[in-house]
């Protein structure tokens, strides 16, 4: 099964966008994944920040599509990718003119 959506850009300004996930297609506008995970999208102007709690005995991914952000103290790059266990929040701030951030909420 392939499911395709666009996402306007104001609907991820400042903020997490969930764009997939299991429940997807629950009136929120995300598409249906088929594994335990959440798929979150974000652009984030430099002094913008937005923060995501993990469950315990989760983890995630950070990919950096554009500009650079910092992590938790740690400045990511575009094409930058980190994986994230152990933390129980991620604090994402932008640290250049424009960044966009996928953020993968995994089992």
């Amino acid at each position: 099964m392939y499911e395709q959506k666009a996402i306007p850009a104001e609907e991820k300004q400042g903020k997490l966008r969930l764009v997939a996930s299991p429940a997807g297609g629950n009136g929120d506008g995300a598409v249906k994944l088929y594994q335990d995970a959440e798929l979150y999208a974000t652009e984030l102007v430099r002094g913008d920040s937005v923060e995501h709690g993990l469950r315990a005995g989760r983890y995630a991914w950070i990919q950096v599509a554009r500009g650079a952000v910092n992590v938790n103290g740690h400045e990511l790059k575009a094409g930058d990718g980190a994986a994230v266990a152990e933390e129980s929040q991620l604090k994402i701030a932008g640290s250049a003119e424009r960044s966009e951030v996928l953020l993968f909420d995994l089992a």
